[in-house]
């Protein structure tokens, strides 16, 4: 393995280090995972997406039918 060295402000780092704990993980574990993500092509956004689309294929609501009318809604 390579060491890498970063810049990052105090602020972020303490931030990152809290989360890092409340995830029982580390900063370093944490970077690394995004560091193999990014080489890969794997984004937060994209696997966001694809949950989303995930599921809204498994939803059972519909949009088709009766449209609300404006005045119902604030009833």
């Amino acid at each position: 393995m390579t060491n890498l060295t970063l810049v990052v402000d105090d602020d972020v780092l303490q931030r990152a280090r809290v989360r890092a704990v409340q995830q029982g993980t580390s900063v370093n574990a944490a970077v690394r995972a995004f560091l193999d993500d990014f080489a890969d092509g794997r984004t937060v956004q994209s696997e966001a997406r694809r949950r989303l689309v995930a599921l809204a294929d498994h939803s059972s609501a519909s949009s088709e039918g009766r449209r609300t009318i404006r005045d119902e809604l604030y009833d």
